[in-house]
């Protein structure tokens, strides 16, 4: 132990200590399930380098200290889940904060500074080491969902005003979503074959169907278990709201892009177009002379 060093700064890098011997852990685990070799290796590699890092801190503190296990399989079942690029690039979040912490010990350990700088590697490698098929189709996703959040929740919103029955509504939301859904991955295809070939549309295609779906169907569910429409109008803004936060977030931190830009930017213009819709549904209404159902 560094006899310059205070009880403090002792315990502290007891926690340095701990986090660099669980990102060696899920460095390690994440390497194995990485199918490119290439890729694989590297992960391997920076997860000895944790190790090393881990070794450094020990020789001030002269005690072994356990891995968060939780933290290293929490991680670990989040890139199996969402994507490899999305779970490290959450672990990034946390070599920032180490990064900062190191600082302050450059003085008393002249071992922090080289710490820091591997550590800073590590995020460069990280940033073009997975080249994963869903974040090659984000721009796919983004079309299905961004028009199924748009179209659908001002569609809802006309026809609830109209129809004022949920289970109508959700009829004519299903089979207007349905037809709209086909129509956009159609069209995605035609548009993705005339550019990269039949191989890349059908895939393309098959995310941007795929997400304007799902986000169909959640957007319905409250007008098929509800009976109050404007509770259901209430609940699929709702939800929309959510999908538009979660989705967010994902590519935000996949891809490296600002966040409270993105969410604001949909969340707006989902909700003018809902209100325009709902305004346009109300004074069609009136001047059709069209009685309440």
């Amino acid at each position: 132990m560094d006899s310059n060093l205070t009880k403090a700064q002792i315990e502290a890098i007891k926690v340095f200590q701990r986090n660099e011997i669980t990102e060696y852990h899920m460095y390690m685990w994440l390497s194995r399930v990485v199918k490119d070799k290439e890729n694989a290796a590297i992960l391997e590699r920076i997860g000895k380098e944790e190790k090393a890092h881990y070794e450094i801190w020990k020789k001030y503190t002269n005690i072994e200290v356990k891995p968060n296990l939780f933290r290293a399989k929490w991680f670990y079942y989040i890139s199996k889940i969402f994507g490899i690029t999305f779970g490290i690039k959450l672990m990034e979040h946390g070599e920032e904060n180490a990064q900062k912490a190191y600082a302050e010990y450059l003085t008393d350990i002249p071992e922090a500074k080289r710490i820091m700088d591997e550590e800073d590697a590590h995020e460069h490698e990280l940033i073009g080491l997975i080249n994963e098929e869903r974040l090659q189709y984000v721009g796919s996703i983004v079309l299905g969902l961004n028009d199924a959040l748009v179209e659908l929740t001002g569609a809802l919103a006309g026809l609830s005003l109209a129809l004022q029955n949920t289970r109508i509504i959700a009829m004519a939301g299903l089979i207007s979503g349905i037809a709209a859904g086909f129509s956009m991955a159609a069209a995605g295809y035609l548009s993705q074959k005339a550019e990269e070939g039949s191989k890349n549309a059908i895939k393309s295609a098959t995310y941007t169907g795929v997400a304007y779906f799902i986000t169909l169907f959640l957007l319905i569910a409250p007008y098929l278990l509800l009976s109050n429409y404007m509770v259901c109008l209430g609940l699929t803004i709702g939800i929309a709201i959510l999908i538009i936060y979660v989705f967010n977030y994902y590519i935000s931190v996949a891809k490296d892009l600002n966040f409270k830009h993105r969410f604001l930017e949909m969340t707006i213009i989902s909700l003018v177009v809902s209100a325009i819709t709902f305004g346009v549904s109300y004074f069609v209404k009136k001047a059709l002379g069209v009685s309440d159902i």
